[in-house]
C-alpha cells in the first residue's frame, strides 16, 4: 500500500476514526489497533512476509528481556549476538544473497575459473526489511548498553517495530523515542492533528507533483544516454537530485503527518540538505535518522574519532561504504557510499587545516560546490549498473 494510493486515502481515515473515537479510552486496545492495522498495511504488498517481521519482533523482544535480567556479562553478550546474527542473516539473505553470489562468480571468472552453475535464487525482497531489522537490532544494542530498559508489553513492542507510517521508508526510529509514545496514554490534540494534515498534504505535493513529474524526464534521460550530450545528461542528474529529495522527504512528510494525527511524532529526517556547505554538513541534513544510526552503531564502535585522525578517516569511509550498501545490493551503491565517505574525509581534512577559512570562500559558493558534487554522484545511485554509470560519466 503506497502513501500516494487511493487505498491509503481510505485506510488512514479508518484508522484515525477507530483510534480516536472507538478505542480512545483504552490504551491497550489503541495499541492493538495500531498493530493490526500495521500488519494489514504491510500485508497489502505480500502477506507471506508477515511471518518475517513477526519473527524478528519475537526474537528481539525476548533477547531484550534476557539481556536485561541476566547478570553475567558473557551471557548478556551471547544474547546480543543472537539478535545481531539473526537480523543481519535475515537482511543478508533476502537483500544481499544474490549480490554476493554474483560478485563471487564474477571474481572467479576474472581470474580464469569458469563457473558453470551459479547458485542464485529467485528471492523477493520484503518491503521495509532494511528499516525494521535496524530498529529491532538497535533496541537489543541499547538494552545491552543499558541505555533503555526493555518493555514487558509485547503488543507495544510489536507496534513499535511495525508502526505503519514509518515501516516502509523510515525514519529509522529508536525505541527510546518511539516506545514511550506508544506506551503512554494519548489524547487527541487538535493542533497536532492539523499539523499532521498539513504535513500529509505537503508530502503529497512533493511526491506526486514534483518527484513524479521529474521522474518522467529522469527516466527518459537514463533510457537515452547514448543519444544525449553531456549538458543534457547533467541536467538529467540535476532533475534527479530534486526528484530523489522530493520523493524521500515527501514520503517522510506523509509518514510524519500520519503519525501526528495519531498522536505520535517522529524526529526530523531531512533539513534542507542542498543547503549543506560540506559533505559532513550534507549528512547532518540528509536522512538524519540513518546518519545517526550509522554513527552510533557502526562509526563509534569502529573507534570513531578516538583512535587518531587517520583512523577516524578510515572509520568514516568504512561507515559510508556500508551505508551505501544498505541502500541497495549493487556495486553502484557501494561506489556511491565510498565517494561520500571520501567526501566526508576530505571535509574533515579541509576543516582540520582550515583550508576554506584561509581562502575566505563565501558560504553560498561552498553550498554551490557541494550541491553540484552531490548531484554528480547521484549518477551511481540512479544507474542500474556500473556500465551505465560509466557511459554517463565518460
Amino acid at each position: 500500500m503506497l502513501f500516494n494510493s487511493f487505498e491509503y486515502l481510505i485506510f488512514l481515515p479508518i484508522v484515525f476514526i477507530l483510534h480516536w473515537f472507538v478505542f480512545q479510552r483504552n490504551l491497550k486496545l489503541q495499541n492493538g489497533l495500531i498493530l493490526v492495522c500495521s500488519y494489514v498495511f504491510y500485508a497489502w504488498w505480500d502477506w507471506r512476509f508477515l511471518f518475517l517481521i513477526f519473527l524478528s519482533t519475537i526474537v528481539d523482544y525476548y533477547v531484550g528481556l534476557k539481556i536485561h535480567y541476566c547478570k553475567q556479562t558473557i551471557i548478556r553478550l551471547r544474547f546480543l549476538w543472537v539478535s545481531i546474527v539473526f537480523n543481519l542473516s535475515v537482511l543478508g539473505f533476502f537483500k544481499y544473497y544474490n549480490f554476493f553470489i554474483d560478485s563471487w562468480t564474477d571474481l572467479l571468472s576474472s581470474v580464469g575459473y569458469d563457473i558453470q552453475s551459479v547458485w542464485t535464487l529467485n528471492i523477493i525482497l520484503p518491503i521495509g526489511i532494511s528499516f525494521y531489522t535496524f530498529q529491532t537490532m538497535s533496541y537489543s544494542l541499547d538494552v545491552y548498553h543499558r541505555k533503555i530498559k526493555p518493555t514487558t508489553d509485547f503488543i507495544s513492542f510489536a507496534s513499535y517495530v511495525s508502526f505503519f507510517p514509518q515501516l516502509v521508508a523510515g525514519p529509522i526510529e529508536r525505541a527510546s523515542h518511539l516506545l514511550p509514545q506508544i506506551m503512554k496514554r494519548r489524547n487527541f490534540n487538535y493542533e497536532q492533528g492539523v499539523q499532521g494534515l498539513r504535513l500529509i498534504l505537503w508530502g503529497m505535493f512533493k511526491k506526486v507533483f514534483i518527484a513524479d513529474s521529474l521522474a518522467v524526464y529522469v527516466d527518459w534521460t537514463f533510457e537515452n544516454i547514448n543519444n544525449l550530450d553531456g549538458a543534457v545528461l547533467f541536467l538529467g542528474l540535476i532533475y534527479f537530485a530534486f526528484q530523489i529529495y522530493c520523493d524521500f522527504s515527501g514520503y517522510f512528510d506523509i509518514a510524519n503527518g500520519s503519525g501526528e494525527i495519531l498522536g505520535i511524532s517522529f524526529p526530523d529526517n531531512f533539513n534542507c540538505p542542498y543547503h549543506a556547505a560540506s559533505f559532513s554538513d550534507f549528512w547532518r541534513r540528509w536522512h538524519i535518522t540513518l546518519s545517526h544510526w550509522l554513527r552510533d552503531y557502526l562509526y563509534i564502535p569502529l573507534g570513531g574519532n578516538r583512535m587518531g585522525f587517520i583512523n577516524q578517516l578510515r572509520n568514516v569511509i568504512i561507515t559510508m561504504v556500508l551505508g551505501g550498501l544498505w541502500h541497495g545490493a549493487n556495486w553502484t551503491f557501494v561506489i556511491w557510499g565510498l565517494c561520500h565517505g571520501v567526501g566526508i574525509a576530505i571535509s574533515h581534512l579541509l576543516s582540520k587545516f582550515q583550508f576554506f577559512e584561509s581562502l575566505r570562500f563565501p558560504k553560498w559558493i561552498k553550498i554551490l560546490i557541494v550541491f553540484h558534487i552531490v548531484a554528480f554522484l547521484w549518477v551511481f545511485f540512479r544507474s542500474p549498473n556500473l556500465d551505465t554509470a560509466q557511459q554517463i560519466l565518460i
